[in-house]
């Protein structure tokens, strides 16, 4: 009997869970496990808790033979250095723009502006004569 370690999918639809767990390899990807071991969650937005290993069980399982698939090694290897990365920071938040003034409203005050300045310089001439 082969003895694989690789992960079980758990979860909803596009909301995968997945279980780590110990499995004969002739086994289907959701079939009966020998041992569980861990747990990966892709929905957490810490990496370094997404993942959660028995290191002690894992090590043990390795050193009678198990191997572990691509996915589950590199899980083991992140754990065992604590390197997870850091996820991407999300985008600022931006206050919502404020929709511009329409142009025809801009004109009038700027006619407006104009009949006042007109009006002013009336009066001086009619007092200089």
């Amino acid at each position: 009997m082969s003895v694989r370690i690789r992960m079980k999918r758990m979860g909803r639809k596009h909301r995968p869970f997945y279980r780590i767990c110990i499995m004969d390899r002739e086994r289907a990807r959701d079939g009966k496990a020998i041992e569980e071991v861990g747990f990966y969650d892709t929905s957490v937005p810490d990496k370094s808790k997404r993942v959660s290993l028995k290191m002690d069980r894992i090590d043990y399982w390795l050193s009678v033979g198990a191997q572990p698939s691509e996915k589950v090694n590199a899980l083991i290897k992140k754990v065992q250095k604590g390197d997870f990365g850091s996820a991407a920071a999300p985008p600022p938040m931006q206050a919502p723009k404020q929709p511009e003034a329409p142009a025809a409203e801009e004109a009038p005050a700027e006619a407006a502006e104009t009949t006042e300045a007109a009006a002013e310089e009336a009066p001086a001439a009619e007092g200089g004569e």
